[in-house]
């Protein structure tokens, strides 16, 4: 239901590191933060598409449609993408730092935003 995905680059040297998680296709980027045992999302999206990266902590993300579910744990470093149609939801193991993109962005000019309940 979702696709394993990986940054763009990597680099790592005695200063530190830098990596570069996409470099084209997102227009909607976010970072949250989501204290530990708390569940954020149960939702979906019908128009996007929405990549994750795990800065730091760990979650239990459930990922369902109408056809099923699975349950992935992920940890600092992961990165993963979520399509269209497939409801989210996070559970955190611990206090997580995530980066969140979105290829079209979920408001709409008229003010609705691309965000369901109830698949």
């Amino acid at each position: 239901m979702i696709e394993m995905i990986k940054p763009d680059f990597e680099f790592q040297d005695g200063r530190g590191s830098l990596t570069q998680l996409v470099h084209d296709g997102f227009r909607q980027f976010n970072i949250i933060f989501s204290k530990k045992g708390v569940l954020r999302g149960d939702h979906y999206h019908k128009e996007n598409r929405e990549a994750f990266y795990v800065i730091s902590g760990s979650f239990e993300l459930t990922v369902k449609t109408e056809c099923g579910q699975e349950v992935h744990t992920f940890k600092e470093g992961d990165m993963f993408l979520v399509p269209p149609y497939v409801s989210h939801s996070f559970y955190y193991l611990e206090d997580t730092w995530i980066a969140s993109m979105y290829d079209i962005g979920v408001e709409h000019p008229d003010g609705s935003k691309d965000i369901w309940t109830g698949l």
